[in-house]
């Protein structure tokens, strides 16, 4: 138990025998996946705990140690003493070759950010007189928005009159969705929208190519 002296906390000798006992009993609980995650991690004389538990360069667990023996047996192998998990009790610290680790890191995360791509909705605004012309430009626009991996929104705006002949919106979805069909499927199909129209084409999924 602890007790409060002059606003301070002082713990009894067999508090801490108890504890050290559990601390050096028990098996390190960090996640080896949550270490590979962090780039900023401490290193060689950064680490300044009193004791850490050390892994080897090659996997191997080398048990409970002062930081400064973990360091000395990395400066022998000539490489870095790393703090991958700084939670737990005590810290796990790995030999390594720090500038690789980091260099490989790099390479997984610019992985992960270009499958993390965020997608973004694009509008391509029709009119139920619209002239062919008109519409190849539109098509070409939402082909490329569709190439680029957004997905399209095809509006068909409709003015006084225009609204009592919304089935001829129906015909222009229709011909807009066959025309981009090799980049791009129905996603929503035409639905009204006040005074608009409108159908979501998502882009379609491109087969992966073979490996060489």
């Amino acid at each position: 138990m602890g007790l409060s002296i002059c606003g301070r906390w002082e713990y009894s000798p067999v508090f801490f025998v108890a504890n050290a006992r559990d601390v050096y009993n028990k098996r390190p609980t960090f996640n080896k996946k949550e270490w590979y995650n962090i780039t900023d991690l401490m290193i060689n004389e950064q680490i300044r705990d009193r004791e850490v538990r050390l892994i080897g360069d090659d996997g191997e667990q080398l048990g409970i140690m002062s930081s400064r023996d973990a360091q000395q047996l990395a400066d022998e192998k000539k490489l870095d003493l790393v703090k991958i998990s700084p939670t737990a009790k005590p810290p796990v610290c790995k030999i390594m070759d720090y500038s690789k680790f980091r260099f490989e890191q790099s390479k997984k995360e610019k992985e992960a950010r270009k499958k993390q791509r965020t997608t973004d909705t694009k509008e391509v605004r029709l009119t139920p007189n619209i002239d062919k012309h008109d519409v190849e430009v539109k098509l070409k626009r939402a082909i490329k928005f569709l190439k680029d991996g957004d997905k399209v929104k095809v509006t068909v705006r409709f003015r006084g009159r225009e609204l009592g002949r919304t089935e001829v919106a129906h015909g222009i979805f229709n011909d807009f969705a066959k025309n981009v069909s090799e980049y791009g499927v129905v996603e929503k199909p035409p639905k009204m929208e006040a005074r608009s129209m409108a159908m979501f084409l998502t882009p379609k999924q491109q087969p992966e190519k073979p490996k060489e």
